[in-house]
């Protein structure tokens, strides 16, 4: 299973990510560091489950599949104050909604727009067969 090209290109990626994060190419530091990184996933994924309910974490990971770095958001702000004691009991699917509308309120809303060029959409190749 080991391809010398997959191996290549995943030092090659190695390389460029301790590049940009200037480190010196350490692969033992690497490793240290993911994982660190993977044991703060987990530490988060467990104070996830013990503050939500199945339903809201249902909901969360809905909203994660469309907006990630929403979700992200959410889930630090629910690890934090799982921390610092603000939570008593789990958080239900309507506790999250509360959450939620209180979040999307604090944060400022992103104007997007979607522009239609319907010249080019007149210029369809299909309307010459008529």
């Amino acid at each position: 299973m080991d391809d010398p090209e997959l191996d290549q290109i995943r030092q090659q990626r190695l390389a460029q990510l301790q590049a940009q994060q200037g480190g010196t190419g350490d692969p033992s530091n690497a490793k240290a560091q993911q994982e660190k990184m993977q044991a703060m996933e987990q530490a988060k994924h467990t104070i996830l489950s013990q503050a939500l309910s199945q339903d809201a974490r249902a909901r969360l990971n809905t909203i994660k599949l469309g907006r990630p770095e929403k979700a992200a958001m959410i889930e630090n702000m629910i690890c934090r104050m799982a921390q610092m004691g603000q939570i008593q009991c789990k958080i239900t699917e309507p506790d999250l909604i509360q959450i939620l509308e209180s979040f999307n309120q604090q944060m400022p809303k992103s104007q997007s727009t979607v522009k239609f060029d319907r010249r080019r959409a007149a210029l369809d190749s299909d309307d010459e067969d008529l």
